[in-house]
């Protein structure tokens, strides 16, 4: 009887399955046959028209095809904006452990543009490279700053990153020593919590500094200015992804409490214009930076992309028949290859001089104008690892800003996410659930050991070249392949003005 009773819920269960699978298969069948009809009415794809419901692969292969090279397919030094190794070099240096090779680079050295250093026949015996030396920024000013550090964290407003990521960073940096810039979205909470010294950016929308029509708060920016950690000023003219266009951040991420640290309206598009309204010129700028000096006493500079040296000369000749006093206290060149949480793809991918060239015609119109010892030069754009930092030294830079490497560090997989609010690593999402993968206490110390190893390996290259320190990298230290088998010195290619480049550039 037991048998008999197991046989029949058998069969009874068999008869249950069928007619689940009868019903899944007819429900498929209808819903394949309401897509077909909706891709043969349809006019907008002609791929879905002709090839009904078959065609909607091509849309998923697609999306699924750039996850698979990420991880898959893309050999290690082939993606962008950042390929595999530099990614993995940044999660390695940023987990605390030394970042050394076995059996060979796999680094090409063969394709036209690639740089490699000069190693000296005979380096100095010392085990330890030197520290780089101390650099003062507006000496002039009530309140000159002073670092030796040459690698520090670039613009990241507080709305493109979330409250743990920028947490994070802020800790961080006062545990490795560099500075922070905050972008332009105004200074938040999380930006003092660590305590490290700030950079404070003025964007052109003027964000936490402005008044009801959008114009320079004098007050705002004083009480601002008495923040101690806040060390600098930069002045965004332009940014590398979209030169001639202002920032770009979605009505998403535009939270009640971002908002009322922009001084916007919450949940809309924040867009800010495209330019300073009272800057047209060189003039306007230099009275710009004199008047934000004023009234913080803090060094002020600004930010810019170069399309030409042709303005930098009518700038040069401006603070000459002024007097250097009047002279910006830095100048941060951000190459067209930088980032950005949001921008026009025809700007991000056609727009502005990359930072291998600006970097130089900037510097040479400094010195060419005998301004060189005056105004420090920051550079900026795609420069995460320490080869690209160790160029832009020899180039001729004081400093060196990263934003996407600390994004790195913090760890961003390159997901390409930044503008939809959907970031899966918490970095550049207001979203409370993705946001508790980020935990701001680890991350500050993923942050710390990222800079300084940076700065070590910094260290290292300068060493093997022979440099004094890393600041006396010159450009006879770099060569570029031709992409024939030869190259060439990157002085040859960039010569510097006058007998060599000043010695005031490296110090001071």
């Amino acid at each position: 009887m037991g048998t008999e009773s197991h046989i029949h819920w058998l069969l009874y269960l068999l008869e249950l399955l069928s007619a689940l699978f009868v019903f899944i298969l007819g429900t498929a069948a209808l819903a394949v046959a309401v897509l077909a009809v909706v891709d043969l009415t349809q006019r907008r794809d002609a791929v879905r028209r002709n090839y009904p419901v078959l065609g909607r692969l091509r849309g998923v292969l697609e999306h699924l095809g750039r996850f698979f090279r990420h991880y898959v397919s893309a050999l290690d030094r082939e993606e962008l904006p950042f390929n595999r190794a530099e990614r993995r070099w940044v999660h390695r240096a940023a987990a605390g452990e030394r970042p050394v090779a076995a059996f060979g680079s796999t680094r090409d050295l063969r394709p036209a543009g690639t740089v490699y250093f000069v190693n000296a026949p005979f380096p100095a015996p010392e085990a330890e490279p030197p520290e780089p030396s101390p650099v003062t920024v507006g000496p002039h000013c009530a309140r000159p700053y002073r670092t030796a550090g040459v690698f520090h964290a670039s613009g990241m407003s507080y709305g493109a990153l979330s409250r743990p990521a920028v947490l994070a960073l802020s800790h961080g940096a006062r545990m490795a020593g560099c500075w922070l810039n905050t972008g332009e979205g105004g200074l938040a909470p999380a930006h003092l919590d660590g305590g490290c010294d700030l950079v404070f950016q003025i964007g052109t929308a003027k964000y936490g500094v402005r008044d009801a029509e959008g114009r320079l708060d004098p007050q705002a920016l004083r009480r601002l200015a008495a923040h101690a950690p806040v060390r600098m000023v930069e002045i965004k003219l332009a940014q590398g992804a979209k030169p001639g266009r202002g920032g770009i951040l979605p009505a998403a991420k535009v939270t009640p409490e971002i908002a009322a640290i922009r001084g916007i309206p919450p949940w809309r598009d924040a867009v800010s214009p495209a330019r300073h309204p009272e800057i047209a010129g060189p003039a306007d700028l230099l009275d710009m930076v004199a008047r934000v000096r004023d009234l913080t006493g803090l060094p002020t500079g600004f930010k810019t992309v170069l399309g030409g040296d042709r303005w930098l000369d009518a700038l040069c000749e401006e603070i000459l028949r002024r007097g250097a006093a009047h002279a910006p206290d830095f100048i941060t060149v951000d190459g067209a290859e930088g980032g950005s949480g949001a921008a026009p793809a025809s700007l991000m991918d056609a727009v502005g001089l990359p930072i291998r060239e600006a970097l130089p015609l900037a510097v040479d119109t400094l010195i060419a104008a005998g301004l060189r010892g005056r105004v420090r030069v920051i550079a900026s754009g795609r420069l995460v690892t320490p080869v690209g930092v160790a160029w832009a030294l020899c180039a001729g830079a004081d400093f060196v800003c990263s934003a996407r490497g600390f994004m790195f560090a913090l760890g961003c997989i390159q997901a390409m996410r930044c503008d939809r609010n959907t970031c899966p690593t918490g970095v550049t999402t207001h979203d409370p659930r993705r946001q508790r993968g980020l935990d701001p206490r680890d991350k500050a110390l993923r942050v710390r050991d990222y800079v300084r190893a940076v700065e070590r390996e910094v260290r290292l290259i300068a060493h093997a070249c022979g440099a004094r320190e890393p600041r006396a990298l010159e450009r006879r230290h770099v060569r570029v392949s031709l992409g024939d088998g030869r190259s060439v010195s990157f002085e040859q290619l960039f010569p510097y003005p006058g007998a060599g480049p000043p010695a005031t550039a490296a110090g001071g």
